[in-house]
């Protein structure tokens, strides 16, 4: 079931992206976007912002979290080893980040920040992470409106209704009563 079968107005989502790399990370971004669409979601449900850098990207977030205006946030960038810093010390602020924001403003933030092993700019590479990203857009999109549903459902049993009309406006998947639900 998608979400305009449910007759319920989808919750907004922030999609936070990184300049850096911009020609693999709007891959990200598109099909994010697809397959979106395909749950029932429509480009006016989803606002665009762009960072410079990865590392900008979580205090976006969180900014963008504490309005209460957003059910979700998406994250999206690639982070590479350059060869003048240790890139794995970027994409681990940035994962810990992003972690801390949702964790701090109950507000779900999907992460497809990347870090490749060894990234070159030679054409092989460049194809591949412009594919990956398609994919990896797709996943996030899947993330979230799955996530947003169960959060849903979960301050449903809690009692506990979402700070605003932002997570209550977007109804469970059809299959999510079938499911037991840990908690």
């Amino acid at each position: 079931m998608t979400y305009s079968q449910t007759g319920i107005s989808p919750a907004r989502i922030a999609f936070v992206q990184s300049g850096w790399h911009r020609e693999i990370v709007d891959r990200c971004r598109l099909s994010f976007l697809a397959e979106m669409g395909k749950r029932g979601f429509s480009e006016a449900d989803i606002d665009f912002f762009e960072v410079t850098g990865a590392f900008e990207i979580p205090l976006h977030a969180k900014l963008l979290a504490k309005t209460g205006k957003y059910a979700a946030v998406v994250a999206a960038g690639l982070v590479v080893d350059g060869g003048i810093y240790r890139h794995e010390f970027v994409a681990q602020a940035v994962i810990t980040a992003l972690m801390q924001v949702q964790l701090e403003t109950e507000v779900p933030v999907i992460s497809a920040v990347l870090t490749p092993h060894h990234f070159h700019s030679h054409a092989e590479h460049q194809q591949f992470f412009l594919e990956h990203f398609v994919v990896k857009g797709a996943e996030a999109a899947t993330a979230c409106a799955d996530t947003l549903a169960k959060v849903r459902q979960l301050k449903r049993m809690a009692g506990n209704p979402a700070r605003g009309d932002a997570v209550n406006a977007v109804e469970p998947a059809a299959n999510a009563e079938a499911r037991p639900v840990l908690v």
